[in-house]
C-alpha cells in the first residue's frame, strides 16, 4: 500500500517523539529553564505509540525515526524499540539522540533492530559546545560515538546546527570528519521555532556553507539513499564520508517532503511548522484502530503544499523542538 498526499507526494516516513524531556538545554530548541513537563499520564504509552506505528505501516508508512526531546531519557525503551522493529513491513527504524546516553544504551539499541542513528552535536570545541546546550559534556558524546561503532552501528550520522557567530567557524573541522571516516555530516540551517527577536543574525544558508567548503575542497554531488532525509547530498573527492545540507529557511524542501509526525503527548502534524494538528489521543483510549488508520490517512491527504518560514520571517505559532521532536 501506498500514502499519497492531495498533491502526489509518496508518504512513507514517520518521525515518532517518544518524550518532551531532554538532559540538555541547547538555546535554540528550548528555553534555559526548560519546559512544562507534560503529566506522565499525558504522555503515550510504549502500547500506544506501537499501535499508531504498526497502523502507520500498514498504510504504506515504511521508514520511523524514533526521536524526543531526548529519547535515550525514558526507560524502557530498548524494549520498546525490540517490538517496534518486528513490525512487519517495517523496512527502516533510526533513532535521533543527542549522544548523552549512548555510550551505555549504544549495545542495546544495535541489538534491538535500531539501523541508524543520527546524533545531534553542533561543536566539537567543548567550551563552546557546553555553551550551545548550556552545560552538556561533549567527551560522553563522543565517548557513545565510539560506542555506537563499537556495537556495530554505521558510523552515525552527525546533525550540527549552524549559527553564525557561534559555531560557523567550525564548518571546515566537521567537514573534515568525512575525510577518513565514514560520518555523514548534516548541515542545518538555523530555524526560527522558539521566540527570540532578531533570529537572522544567526543564519547561515546552506548554499554559503557549501561554498566555505568548496574553498578548500572539492566536491561531487551524491545519489539519496532510499530512505535519505531532506539534506542535499555531496562528497569532498575521495572521501570516506559525505556531507549534507538541509535549507528549511533559504530553500525549501517541501515539494520533497515524504513525512508525518507524531509528538509524545499524541498530536499528529503534517509539517513541522504548520499550526495543523490532530489529537489521536480519542482514537488511543480507548483504541480504535480503524478509526485511528482513518485519522491518519486524512493527516496524509491534508497535508500542506509547503511551510511558509523564509530568511525574512514565519507566520507559525512558536513552539520548541522538543515538543514536537524536531
Amino acid at each position: 500500500m501506498q500514502l499519497t498526499d492531495s498533491i502526489g507526494r509518496n508518504i512513507n516516513y514517520l518521525r515518532l517523539s517518544i518524550t518532551d524531556r531532554c538532559n540538555m538545554r541547547c538555546f535554540y530548541c528550548m528555553p534555559e529553564d526548560g519546559i512544562n513537563k507534560k503529566e506522565h499520564s499525558s504522555i503515550l504509552s510504549y502500547e500506544e505509540l506501537l499501535l499508531i506505528a504498526e497502523i502507520a505501516v500498514e498504510l504504506g508508512i515504511e521508514k520511523i525515526r524514533i526521536t524526543g526531546g531526548e529519547p535515550l531519557v525514558r526507560s524502557g525503551i530498548v524494549s520498546f524499540l525490540e517490538k517496534l522493529a518486528k513490525i512487519d513491513g517495517l523496512r527502516h527504524l533510526a533513532l535521533t539522540t543527542n549522544g548523552l546516553e549512548l555510550s551505555r544504551l549504544a549495545d542495546g539499541l544495535h541489538k534491538a533492530g535500531v539501523q541508524r542513528l543520527n546524533v545531534s552535536i553542533d561543536s566539537l570545541n567543548a567550551q563552546t559546545f557546553s555553551v550551545i546546550t548550556r552545560g552538556g559534556d561533549l567527551k560522553k558524546v563522543l565517548e557513545g560515538l565510539d560506542a555506537a561503532e563499537k556495537a556495530g552501528f554505521q558510523p552515525p550520522k552527525i546533525n550540527c546546527v549552524i549559527m553564525r557567530g557561534v559555531n560557523d567557524s567550525e564548518i571546515l573541522d566537521f567537514a573534515e570528519m568525512t575525510l577518513s571516516h565514514g560520518n555523514s555530516i548534516r548541515f542545518i540551517e538555523y530555524m526560527p521555532a522558539i521566540k527570540e527577536a532578531d533570529w537572522q543574525r544567526y543564519s547561515i544558508s546552506g548554499s554559503e556553507i557549501m561554498e566555505r567548503i568548496a574553498m578548500r575542497y572539492t566536491l561531487e554531488t551524491m545519489d539519496k539513499g532510499a530512505f535519505a532525509g531532506p539534506s542535499r547530498d555531496f562528497k569532498i573527492v575521495g572521501a570516506e564520508g559525505s556531507i549534507g545540507v538541509i535549507t528549511a529557511v533559504s530553500g525549501h524542501f517541501c515539494s520533497d517532503c515524504n513525512r508525518i509526525r507524531v509528538t509524545s503527548g499524541g498530536e499528529a502534524k503534517g509539517c513541522l511548522f504548520s499550526d495543523e494538528k490532530t489529537d489521536l489521543l480519542p482514537y488511543l483510549r480507548p483504541s480504535n484502530s480503524e478509526r485511528l488508520a482513518e485519522v491518519l490517512q486524512k493527516i496524509v491527504s491534508t497535508k500542506p503544499e509547503r511551510h511558509s518560514i523564509s530568511d525574512v520571517g514565519y507566520n507559525h505559532r512558536n513552539f520548541t523542538m522538543s515538543q514536537v521532536g524536531g
